[in-house]
């Protein structure tokens, strides 16, 4: 059973809680990027992880854990703002891989 969160969310089945990183404020070159302008991130830390899916009567283990960084499709997921931050919300399967800092 997955226990409470320190964000207070708790997400169901085999969805996820993601804090997005942050997209760059700037090109290479120096010039600043306007907000409506920059890429949608594709890498975030997990805040939360779901019991995992039911399959044949038992719960089928998470592969993701809380604190891993991942890579994720671009358009997954449903953003939602919570206590003035924003996150995301996506299924397990959306994840392309983790990625070791």
């Amino acid at each position: 059973m997955a226990t409470k969160t320190k964000l207070g969310i708790q997400p169901l089945g085999s969805r996820i809680v993601v804090e997005p990183a942050e997209g760059d404020e700037a090109t290479a070159s120096g010039i600043f990027i306007a907000q409506t302008s920059k890429e949608k991130p594709q890498k975030g830390t997990v805040l939360a992880v779901g019991p995992g899916d039911w399959e044949d009567g038992q719960r089928s283990p998470m592969d993701i854990k809380e604190g891993d960084t991942i890579l994720f499709a671009k358009y997954a997921g449903t953003e939602f703002k919570y206590q003035g931050e924003e996150y995301l919300i996506l299924s397990q399967k959306d994840i392309l891989a983790t990625i070791s800092e």
